[in-house]
């Protein structure tokens, strides 16, 4: 049985706005599965440090992105909204070249929070990042009239 409550729709997903991060750094979506959702992301200038390797901060975007992106379609969209809480990653192997991607699965669905694990892989599929994000689901009507 699907874990979603909005039926994943790759072509939705990939022309939400594009004036974000993910946008600007490559982060395409590229599958869905009854309990996952993957993107991918170039490894080049965009996301590279200055040493040319793969960004810490850029494996952590495409895991934000992708475990965020997640939660939303497990929710009534009208109703709720998710927001990272906490992300952990463990950076495992240095890569220059290529392409990366993440797959997110879920590892807690709840009322108030969500869990994903999230792993990243290089083209040979082999481990580049670990990481587990929580996002906290927040009723929209709790955020209406509330100062931040």
């Amino acid at each position: 049985m699907p874990l979603w409550k909005v039926p994943p729709n790759l072509a939705v997903l990939q022309n939400r706005p594009k004036n974000n991060l993910g946008s600007l750094i490559g982060l395409q979506f590229t599958e869905v599965g009854d309990d996952y959702l993957r993107a991918t992301l170039p490894v080049d200038a965009r996301t590279h440090q200055p040493f040319g390797r793969l960004h810490g901060g850029a494996s952590a975007t495409l895991a934000e992105e992708v475990g965020s992106t997640a939660s939303m379609l497990c929710l009534d969209a009208g109703k709720q909204i998710a927001v990272g809480l906490e992300l952990n990653c463990n950076h495992l192997r240095g890569i220059s070249s290529g392409t990366v991607t993440a797959t997110a699965r879920p590892l807690h669905i709840g009322r108030t929070t969500h869990v994903w694990d999230i792993r990243i892989e290089d083209e040979q599929q082999r481990l580049v990042c670990i990481a587990r994000l929580t996002t906290s689901i927040i009723d929209i009507a709790l955020m209406r009239g509330r100062p931040d």
